[in-house]
């Protein structure tokens, strides 16, 4: 008697801790987001550095357009985006949408350069080759993230990128 007594208990108590246990293992896992995101500052280099990679004497340029291009391992573009600079000229291009296809061929390292394309100064508008800006300057890793509770943002950098004057004299070569 003593045996159905516990048998009885021991149902019941499974039949109350079952509805527990099912609702532990529906629990949505929140995965977390990463995401990819690109920095360069952009200058006025001047005149008298034109020519070279010197940016002594180069002076911000707020709101200069900069694309960003990624391109797939068989060379198709798979993400473009222009972006604005800040006040500083600094750019911050978070690459919303940006998908690898293929891990390490793919990888934003690999894949994805940025280009001034557009300045805001009629005085300096120009493009420079200051880090290979006239081609597309490749992204750096620098060991810079973001991290969250639900979020990893890597940070790349490219550059820094210039414009120059279009009024520099054959002196400054």
């Amino acid at each position: 008697m003593a045996g159905e007594h516990f048998s009885v208990l021991s149902l019941l108590l499974l039949l109350v801790a079952f509805p527990y246990i099912e609702a532990s293992v529906d629990v949505p896992k929140t995965t977390k987001k990463i995401e990819v995101v690109v920095e360069a500052t952009i200058y006025c280099q001047s005149c008298e550095h034109f020519g070279t990679w010197s940016l002594i004497g180069a002076k911000p340029i707020p709101s200069a357009k900069v694309s960003v291009t990624c391109k797939s391992h068989i060379g198709h573009v798979s993400y473009y985006k222009v972006f604005e600079t800040d006040k500083s000229g600094y750019l911050y291009a978070p690459l919303e949408g940006f998908k690898m296809q293929h891990y390490i061929l793919d990888h934003p390292l690999h894949s994805c350069y940025v280009k001034p394309v557009w300045s805001p100064l009629e005085s300096c508008s120009l493009l420079s080759n200051v880090n290979y800006g006239l081609n597309g300057a490749p992204l750096r890793y620098e060991n810079k993230k973001l991290q969250g509770s639900n979020y990893e943002t890597v940070i790349y950098a490219a550059g820094p990128l210039a414009f120059h004057p279009s009024d520099c004299s054959q002196t400054h070569y």
